[in-house]
């Protein structure tokens, strides 16, 4: 199974006249989802306010497979990650959690940022190493399948 980042309950305010979650509450449960991997590697939130370096998604494709409704719950899973010298590549999935039917996927690709250039730049050393061993330990666990954007990293 791939990489478990989150679990969330879809409340009332993301619902709309359908009666289903809109679509820009599936790019939020994405977004604090991938703030989870963007701990994990040492450039989350807290960190981009000391180091004064953070990531930027410049490129996403999302997919809107079943609807969730209010109060039902969501996991969300990465399923694939890699990464060259600035850039991150990363796609995850939607599961509706009772039902285990996909709700939804995102595909996005990301920059480092030197935020007091506001410039790309690389990765340090440490990060690097921290990414490298996290798709050695579940490399196993990601599908390749169907990516759009690989084709966007410079290896």
């Amino acid at each position: 199974m791939a990489v478990h980042l989150a679990t969330r309950k879809i409340i009332k305010d993301w619902t709309d006249y359908n009666e289903h979650m809109n679509m820009a509450y599936y790019i939020l449960i994405f977004d604090e989802a991938w703030e989870t991997m963007l701990n994990k590697f040492e450039m989350g939130g807290s960190k981009a306010q000391t180091t004064k370096r953070s990531t930027m998604v410049v490129e996403t494709r999302t997919t809107y497979n079943n609807e969730v409704k209010e109060n039902e719950e969501v996991d969300i899973y990465c399923t694939f990650f890699d990464h060259d010298k600035k850039r991150l590549h990363l796609k995850c999935e939607m599961i509706e959690k009772k039902t285990k039917k996909l709700a939804a996927t995102t595909e996005s690709l990301s920059l480092y940022i030197d935020l007091e250039k506001r410039k790309v730049t690389e990765f340090e050393e440490d990060k690097l190493i921290i990414m490298d061993n996290f798709i050695k330990e579940n490399k196993a666990n990601f599908n390749s399948d169907n990516l759009v954007l690989s084709d966007k990293l410079k290896k």
